[in-house]
């Protein structure tokens, strides 16, 4: 089957900035665009009050002064927390993002938008709808429409009811044997897995059956080279510093 060329920028910022900045944080996506970055991804997950915020862990401490589940703590108390100072001092008093006022930037700023839908155990097809039904009304009538990725298939059940036109992206670890038809299921259009259980056969097998391939996390340049030679269309990486935006 003839490809299309993948749409989206080919190096994407993961979680926002990589490293360089506090993780799913608006100063994130920042740090992104100054490098000159087209795209970032981050995880999308629900408050107690239903809010979608940006966060990774199903609890508080890593990333913020807080404690507790996320699930467990509507969006007013978020937004008290620091989500910076465990980066590093100058990031201290960065609060915890709604997923709108981080979509409401990635436009302003002309970021493409990788939006994982990163559910609390028990919540993925609230969370799915959730997320959709917000980055369909963000993205209304924007040139580039987001795409939703998760790990978790009812997430993506769930988005695909809600907002069927917006794009979406199946992450898995390792590619199982019955990838092809958990992607037509779903209707996703890219496979995205860790490179360290890809092999470059299986970067073809993807390509013949239609879909685009991306690669999660890739920190060394040469290792994203030979991913690149491949045919990955796309890797999602931490050090921005190393990866540039241009990278070839």
């Amino acid at each position: 089957m003839k490809m299309k060329p993948w749409p989206y920028p080919r190096i994407i910022g993961h979680r926002g900035g990589g490293t360089l900045a506090p993780e799913n944080t608006l100063a994130g996506m920042r740090k992104a665009k100054e490098l000159g970055y087209g795209g970032v991804e981050f995880d999308v997950m629900l408050a107690a009050d239903a809010t979608p915020i940006l966060m990774h862990d199903e609890t508080l401490a890593r990333t913020t002064n807080g404690s507790g589940m996320i699930a467990e703590t509507a969006y007013p108390e978020l937004l008290k927390l620091d989500a910076g100072s465990w980066h590093s001092p100058q990031y201290a008093g960065e609060p915890v993002p709604s997923f709108e006022r981080a979509g409401r930037l990635c436009i302003e700023l002309g970021l493409w938008a990788d939006v994982e839908i990163k559910p609390s155990k028990g919540f993925e097809a609230e969370t799915g709808t959730a997320a959709a039904l917000l980055a369909r009304e963000l993205w209304r009538g924007a040139p580039v429409q987001p795409l939703l990725s998760s790990f978790r298939p009812a997430a993506l059940a769930a988005a695909q009811q809600a907002a069927p036109e917006l794009a979406r992206g199946a992450i898995t670890r390792s590619i199982p044997p019955d990838w092809e038809s958990w992607m037509q299921k779903l209707g996703c259009v890219s496979l995205h897995c860790d490179y360290r259980m890809l092999l470059p056969q299986q970067v073809r097998g993807v390509h013949d059956a239609g879909y685009w391939l991306a690669c999660w996390t890739v920190n060394d340049p040469e290792i994203a080279r030979v991913l690149f030679d491949w045919g990955a269309d796309a890797i999602i990486t931490d050090r921005l510093d190393l990866i540039p935006a241009d990278f070839k």
